[in-house]
């Protein structure tokens, strides 16, 4: 109990100035005259909505988006997957599954819509056994002859 000193004495005042207080042009006014350290930033578009201004290079941008686009399976090959499934007697469905994607990948596919993958689109080559690549779209797989 030596250790504990008696003579201490807190001190119990009231609560500073709330932060928007604090913020007040009064408050630095005060602050300033009294000769403490105030620190003033200024926010980029404080209290306004800048962030939807057009800018002078909002055309160029825009030419530019036009331009660099991702290519999409051409309507050729849309069709002959289409036509090749039909011909098959298969759904969507029973496609996907037979390559092991989603059934929105084959309508995404035969509306146009997809990126090309070519792993994807050789899944579905051999399924339908036709070529969907190159110059002879449409014709026959050839079957792989096996190496002895």
């Amino acid at each position: 109990m030596a250790e504990c000193d008696w003579d201490t004495v807190t001190v119990l005042r009231k609560k500073g100035p709330s932060s928007a207080q604090a913020k007040s042009k009064q408050a630095v006014a005060a602050a300033q005259r009294r000769g403490e350290e105030v620190e003033t930033t200024k926010k980029w578009a404080a209290g306004q909505n800048k962030q939807h201004t057009v800018t002078k290079n909002t055309a160029k941008l825009d030419r530019e988006t036009e331009e660099l686009h991702h290519q999409r399976v051409t309507l050729e090959v849309a069709k002959v997957i289409q036509i090749g499934r039909q011909d098959k007697g298969m759904t969507q469905k029973d496609l996907a599954t037979k390559i092991n994607e989603k059934p929105q990948v084959i309508a995404d596919y035969e509306s146009g819509k997809a990126i090309p993958n070519n792993q994807i689109i050789g899944k579905i080559e051999r399924v339908l056994g036709l070529k969907l690549r190159g110059k002879e779209i449409g014709q026959p797989l050839e079957p792989k002859t096996k190496k002895k």
